[in-house]
């Protein structure tokens, strides 16, 4: 098993007042050489908008794009003629495709919002853009794993246009389970949501990343009451970017 170990105090931070982001890998004004992907897990944003602020219309393109919130709502509205309002215990999946514009607002007056904004290279470009919003709930589970994405339309959770797949993992201390991976050459990045946990012989605090590949399967233990997300992505890159 290989690892790599992002501990949460390295990564790269901004804070523009109305807008406050850590960035596990490169991210505008944050560029690390050693830091710009785990296979095609692009960005891993950990965001607080402070209220009555948020992100203006922008671009995208070829990108698939999840955010999932922590704290508060976030209101989402694009080109294709989409306006929604996404709150914690939901998830949100952009396909950006051949082109898609967006805005993402904090409208609440009395509370921040904090959410992941994740970004995933898509398995091949110039797909048609899509958004899907979806509350996870009813699906959630005390000491197990909850899917929440996967590459395909009919299983649980949201879809994307790569063979990825997402899990939140809920533990009480001392409780763990055995991860074990989906498709041959994907690696995990787990990124700890609070708590703490051991994977391996390493201990995660909050915010703390670990990317896992070269393994069928690795055990998670729980050290603290811990919420861990764990982001399961190919760790080839697709030809197009090669």
């Amino acid at each position: 098993m290989k690892t790599v170990y992002h501990k949460a105090d390295s990564r790269g931070h901004a804070n523009h007042g109305w807008l406050n982001s850590y960035h596990t890998f490169s991210f505008a004004g944050y560029q690390n050489p050693e830091r710009t992907h785990f296979g095609v897990l692009r960005v891993l944003n950990d965001d607080t908008v402070s209220q009555g602020m948020g992100f203006g219309t922008h671009p995208h393109k070829d990108m698939e794009i999840i955010s999932i919130p922590l704290e508060g709502d976030l209101e989402h509205k694009d080109s294709m003629g989409t306006t929604a309002v996404i709150k914690k215990g939901e998830i949100q999946v952009m396909s950006a495709g051949t082109g898609v514009q967006h805005s993402e607002y904090n409208k609440n007056k009395d509370e921040a919002v904090k959410f992941l904004q994740i970004w995933v290279f898509p398995r091949e470009v110039g797909v048609e853009p899509r958004y899907d919003q979806i509350s996870i709930t009813d699906g959630a589970k005390d000491n197990g794993f909850q899917q929440i994405l996967s590459p395909n339309k009919n299983d649980a959770g949201v879809w994307i246009h790569q063979d990825a797949w997402f899990n939140l993992g809920k533990f009480t201390k001392g409780n763990g389970k055995n991860y074990m991976f989906n498709k041959k050459g994907n690696g995990v990045y787990a990124f700890v949501l609070k708590g703490s946990a051991k994977i391996g012989d390493r201990v995660l605090g909050e915010r703390d990343g670990l990317g896992i590949w070269d393994t069928q399967s690795f055990n998670i233990e729980a050290t603290e009451d811990t919420e861990i997300l764990l982001m399961e992505v190919p760790m080839e890159l697709p030809s197009y970017l090669k």
